[in-house]
């Protein structure tokens, strides 16, 4: 399926949560956001290593796509889109499904989108109840996707080393109902770790291995977590640190198994983008998310020393969504967000000492 120019339009108004991620760079070290809209996916991509021109908006159409997209990318360069779609069913019901897509290389067209199907099978009324997905590739490229059921527990699904999708498994959290979004990371030893807001609290399974059962975990953060604002980021050897928004004030909390939740100021909505890259020779983890005023704030840290605390700096003009952080093909930090008005906004680090960013750009 070729995508084809078409002008950037407003996000849409919806309940959905955002995401974030998805702003990737390809094997041959250019850059591609990927934006989701109502019946499809847009998508921008430097026209040369390290910017700062990129192109048209493109389209990659679904029809009956939902404005959400959770983005996965493998050692391999490909990048995987997992999308949900409504189609119009037998007397008058909406029947929906998960979709997948996959990007092998950089600007060239995305493969046919293809259903895996509902947990809920044919009942459409559970169907329809469930929560939006998460994605991520297991260390044989292999996509795993999970998501909150109609039942208040986790369906997953997960593709064998061929490609093959495997039947629905998952898992249920005795005397406890998932009500949040389902965030899925892996670790640098492969392990993936799966984290759900539960009402006043959480729930945390592992996958230690990528065809073993979901085992729930031992340790679980006690925290009243806003739904959709749960990140992750590999922080240490065979560690992830957990980012999420406090359901009460907003602001940050980070989190790694083993600690209390450290709150880090930052109040806003929406997920927290995350990069890990070193800043003046030091291993630091870099965040931005939306603050009160839909301006994004940007603040940076040494890895797991929250105890140093940040300052988060306001940048650029209201944004929708959730931003996007990446490093480019020269190895400068990129910061990237939609605007009110659709378009791809773009901001990089300047040639120098710290963590300044140009002037930003309007694609």
């Amino acid at each position: 399926m070729g995508p084809h120019r078409t002008p950037a339009e407003p996000p849409a108004d919806s309940a959905l949560p955002p995401v974030t991620g998805w702003l990737l760079r390809g094997k041959d070290g250019r850059l591609t956001a990927y934006a989701p809209t109502p019946g499809g996916v847009l998508r921008w991509t430097e026209t040369r290593t390290g910017g700062p021109e990129w192109s048209d908006p493109e389209s990659l159409p679904l029809a009956g796509l939902l404005p959400y997209a959770a983005v996965a990318q493998g050692a391999d360069g490909f990048v995987h889109l997992l999308g949900v779609r409504d189609r119009p069913g037998a007397g008058g019901a909406v029947e929906r499904d998960l979709v997948h897509a996959v990007q092998f290389q950089t600007g060239r067209p995305l493969r046919d989108w293809q259903s895996v199907g509902n947990p809920h099978g044919k009942d459409r009324e559970k169907g329809a109840r469930i929560g939006m997905p998460s994605a991520v590739l297991d260390t044989t490229g292999s996509m795993h996707l999970f998501v909150r059921n109609a039942n208040g527990g986790l369906s997953a699904k997960h593709q064998s080393p061929t490609g093959r999708w495997q039947p629905w498994g998952g898992a249920n959290a005795a005397d406890t109902t998932l009500t949040g979004e389902t965030s899925a990371a892996v670790t640098d030893g492969g392990a993936i770790d799966i984290l759900v807001p539960a009402g006043g609290g959480t729930v945390r399974w592992l996958r230690g291995t990528p065809d073993a059962k979901l085992a729930r975990a031992e340790d679980e953060p006690a925290a009243s977590v806003a739904p959709g604002t749960v990140t992750a980021g590999s922080t240490g050897t065979g560690r992830l640190t957990r980012f999420w928004r406090d359901a009460d004030d907003g602001t940050v909390r980070a989190w790694r198994p083993g600690t209390a939740p450290v709150a880090l100021g930052g109040p806003g909505t929406g997920p927290l983008a995350l990069l890990r890259t070193p800043v003046d020779g030091y291993d630091c983890t870099i965040l931005a998310g939306r603050g009160p005023d839909g301006r994004l704030q940007v603040a940076a840290y040494p890895t797991e020393d929250e105890d140093a605390g940040l300052n988060w700096t306001p940048t650029g003009e209201p944004c929708a969504g959730a931003p996007a952080l990446a490093l480019d093909g020269t190895g400068r930090v990129v910061l990237a967000c939609r605007g009110l008005d659709g378009a791809l906004r773009v901001t990089r680090q300047k040639d120098e000492t710290g963590l300044a960013l140009e002037a930003w750009r309007t694609i």
